[in-house]
């Protein structure tokens, strides 16, 4: 009923419900699990990591269980391995050629990731300063390098440097930088490695430059003008403030470099045929080698299991610091 002009009253009568009743009310089903918010990470998690488990699990355990045993030609034929203990690591560790694989891969990726993280930032920082046309079109390049196929890839530095029509060997003996013509540079394993080398940075440097780019995007700007007004050098803006800034992404992209970098395997082998000599054995080719080459898939497991401890010990790194920058952003 009315009570005055312009307000009204609810009907109070015993007949209807008090209007708090009508709010909706939320039943839970029996049985229906509730996930803590603690909880809430790992089981959204789960569903990925169960297929990681089913489809790397089953393969690294088999990995595991042939490098402790002799697993040769005949085994593979009778597909039964014979129980060797750390036979097999005593035989890698005792072979020279392993120690010189190993040193050869570790400075392999050293030179590899130093050139691709300078280069990388140094491109980044050209993409700040330039104009936006200039950086559409630098990072439009930068773009089609990265999506370029890997095979492709390797023919076209490998017509760039062939022994008959190589321009690498055209443009430097145009410039009177030596005399390059018919110049194999496959034959020096430097010059070859040197080869390999700049074809593997020039594919990788897209990634870290676009992803430093975006880093450098964020840095404040009154940060860095204060440090110019204050009188300090290009290089000290830098290294005093961008670098402790982007410190985080640096790690991770350095981690994530020597990764991919430790295992190359397809450049190394196509660029030289699919037979490659000793002086271009890295790690990968090495345990290919071992394993398809000679069939000693035991010792060739063992090698194989070398290189994954040492991803995982590299890839710790870079959990450690993905939480850590976790941490920072909360």
């Amino acid at each position: 009923m009315t009570t005055g002009p312009g307000s009204t009253e609810l009907d109070s009568s015993p007949g209807l419900p008090a209007p708090s009743t009508f709010a909706p009310r939320i039943r839970r089903r029996p049985g229906l699990l509730r996930v803590r918010d603690g909880a809430a990470p790992y089981a959204l998690l789960a569903p990925a990591l169960g297929v990681l488990v089913a489809v790397l699990g089953y393969p690294l355990y088999l990995l595991v269980k042939t490098s402790f045993q002799e697993y040769g030609l005949e085994q593979l034929i009778a597909r039964r391995g014979e129980w060797v203990g750390l036979d097999n690591y005593r035989e890698i560790v005792s072979d020279s050629q392993f120690w010189e694989v190993l040193l050869r891969t570790i400075v392999f990726t050293i030179v590899n990731v130093g050139l691709t993280m300078v280069l990388g930032t140094l491109i980044a920082l050209l993409l700040v300063q330039l104009g936006k046309v200039m950086r559409i079109l630098l990072t439009s390049g930068l773009v089609l390098v990265w999506a370029m196929p890997p095979v492709v890839a390797v023919q076209v530095w490998y017509w760039m440097v062939d022994v008959e029509f190589g321009v690498v060997s055209y443009v430097l003996s145009a410039l009177h930088l030596g005399d390059f013509e018919q110049h194999d540079w496959f034959a020096n394993p430097v010059s070859g490695l040197g080869v390999i080398t700049a074809l593997i940075v020039w594919g990788a440097i897209p990634f870290v430059a676009i992803t430093l780019y975006a880093g450098l995007s964020q840095v404040p700007r009154d940060l860095l003008e204060a440090a110019s007004i204050d009188g300090a050098s290009p290089w000290r803006v830098f290294r005093d403030v961008t670098m402790p800034l982007l410190k985080p992404i640096f790690v991770i992209l350095t981690s994530l470099s020597i990764i991919w970098d430790f295992q190359v395997f397809l450049q190394v082998w196509l660029m030289r045929f699919s037979r490659p000599t000793e002086d271009y054995y890295l790690m990968s080719i090495y345990a290919f080698v071992k394993s398809f080459g000679v069939s000693e898939y035991g010792a060739a497991s063992a090698i194989g299991l070398v290189m994954v401890v040492v991803m995982f010990a590299v890839s710790a790194i870079y959990i450690r610091q993905m939480v850590r920058v976790r941490e920072q952003g909360a």
